[in-house]
């Protein structure tokens, strides 16, 4: 069959009519995807970099001494080169949102917080022990009402600790927030205070917060 091959460059391609955003979860990608033509990063799920980079249930760290010798060991192998559990933990995540924001800097860059389920929560190193047994877990203990719940509201406070060092430490003040599963106006509000109270406040040094 005849056939006619046709190749187009890159750069110079014309520039499309509308902005189009990526979807990158992996730091480690981060810097390949942003060679390509891009407006940013629409969507980053922080759930990538806890998986990945991770793996432990952020309770389990917070309250390292209450876990039994062998978990304690288990997580000590996986915290190596960090002064404690909380500092593995809130490193990590700085570390991968720190990477996408370089990576696609000054383009915007979306970071999701956490949205696990109670299931997915579950199945990260002790995390069977904090999780309650839900029958839907996707309308469930997760997103904004997590966040703002007493019995997380410490574990969400080592994710902004990281956005914080991201923002304000490391100056890549193009990361913004999106807040998932916000259910009520009132439960929007209560997050939105919550993250201030945090040092997080909408608006300062040009921080957007999405839902």
């Amino acid at each position: 069959l005849d056939f006619s091959v046709k190749s187009s460059s890159v750069d110079t391609m014309p520039e499309l009519p509308l902005k189009v955003m990526m979807n990158v979860g992996n730091p480690d990608r981060a810097f390949d995807f942003a060679c390509l033509p891009n407006e940013g990063v629409g969507l980053a799920r922080l759930e990538f970099i806890i998986n990945r980079m991770i793996g432990v249930h952020p309770r389990a760290l917070l309250e390292f001494d209450d876990q039994d010798a062998a978990l304690q060991n288990d997580i000590r192998e996986m915290m190596k080169g960090f002064d404690s559990p909380r500092e593995f933990y809130v490193g990590r995540l700085t570390e991968g949102i720190a990477t996408l924001g370089a990576a696609f800097y000054p383009k915007r860059v979306i970071v999701r917080l956490s949205d696990f389920k109670s299931n997915e929560y579950a199945n990260l190193v002790g995390g069977e022990r904090y999780e309650p047994h839900e029958e839907n877990p996707m309308l469930g203990f997760r997103g904004a009402g997590r966040y703002v719940a007493e019995s997380f509201r410490d574990c969400f406070a080592l994710e902004c600790e990281a956005v914080k060092r991201v923002r304000n430490d490391m100056g890549l003040t193009n990361v913004e927030i999106m807040i998932p599963f916000v259910r009520t106006v009132d439960q929007a509000k209560a997050v939105i205070e919550e993250l201030a109270r945090q040092g997080l406040k909408r608006g300062e040094n040009g921080l957007k917060i999405i839902m």
